[in-house]
């Protein structure tokens, strides 16, 4: 069986050819095309000339005084532009893609950055510089967070240290918040001013479901020590709505950051702690290596970020 060969690749015409084309097609004029083009009108010819032999057809009317397209040469016209807008599109797109104003980035957030503000601003500022950019929110608890960005399942946390990292996960303290207590309304110090930590020592404090070392649970035993007591931690919250949740009710109490205070739920109070020095951290997560520019972006936007510090008056 005959095999019938292909196009050689000296015989394919490339961008140029089509740019020269439409170009001399609008100026109707070798010599004024060649000095738009910035080359020699003789070496415009050539290259028009070896156009027409790769599509095998005129594509000039060279019969006429005044230069004109065939028939051919007018489709060609309409598709050789269409190409070129097509590249021109393509360029644009790949370059907006490796300076990361383009793409998909997965966020993960523990519930209490919104209440910090920290994720609202971050949020609005980078999508004010990258508007291109889809970014995909997802609340989630910290642990299974840095698991998924570990295996490349998730693009960037917001989290509460402290925790352990799995080893291609780094992360950086973006804010510092002080703490301050959720009691009761109905509690004797719930309409005081300050309080010290070492005159709740009988109470029973709240923490969220983590391990002793991770997060939350940290911060109270953490903060309890320096004020020279060691907590009762007995009931367990989901999250810090459930844990205000079971502080009206009196099932306890809680150290909380003192962004929660804007969670105004019925029956709970929140008061400053004097003589404690302990703050939540908040940090940002995400890979030692990420290949995305758009993430990298969102990184380098976030590790450069002004959060304020928490105010201690």
């Amino acid at each position: 069986m005959k095999r019938v060969a292909g196009p050689k690749v000296a015989d394919t015409f490339e961008i140029r050819h089509l740019r020269y084309f439409v170009v001399l097609a609008e100026e109707q004029n070798f010599a004024r095309a060649a000095e738009r083009l910035g080359i020699a009108q003789p070496g415009l010819s050539q290259q028009i000339m070896k156009l027409e032999s790769i599509v095998k057809t005129p594509l000039l009317d060279r019969t006429q005084r005044l230069m004109k397209l065939t028939l051919a040469g007018e489709v060609f016209l309409e598709e050789a532009r269409k190409t070129l807008n097509a590249a021109e599109s393509a360029l644009v797109a790949v370059t907006k893609a490796g300076r990361g104003e383009t793409g998909r980035i997965s966020i993960g957030y523990v519930a209490s950055v919104a209440y910090a503000g920290v994720l609202t601003r971050s949020i609005a500022s980078f999508r004010k510089a990258h508007p291109d950019v889809e970014l995909q929110l997802v609340e989630m608890e910290m642990g299974e967070q840095l698991s998924r960005i570990s295996e490349g399942r998730l693009d960037f946390g917001f989290i509460r240290p402290p925790t352990p990292l799995p080893p291609n996960v780094v992360t950086r303290v973006i804010l510092q918040e002080r703490l301050v207590v959720a009691l009761p309304d109905d509690d004797a110090l719930a309409g005081t001013g300050a309080v010290d930590l070492a005159d709740l020592a009988d109470r029973e404090f709240i923490t969220p479901r983590q391990a002793p070392d991770v997060g939350f649970r940290r911060n109270t035993t953490t903060a309890c020590e320096e004020a020279g007591i060691s907590p009762v931690i007995r009931p367990i919250g989901r999250d810090f709505t459930t844990i205000a949740s079971m502080v009206a009710v009196g099932l306890g109490i809680a150290l909380v950051p003192k962004s929660l205070d804007c969670l105004r739920l019925p029956g709970v109070r929140y008061r400053n702690i004097r003589g404690i020095h302990t703050t939540s951290e908040l940090a940002i997560a995400h890979r030692k290596s990420e290949l995305s520019a758009a993430v990298r972006a969102f990184i380098t936007h976030n590790r450069s970020a002004a959060f304020p510090a928490d105010a201690w008056d």
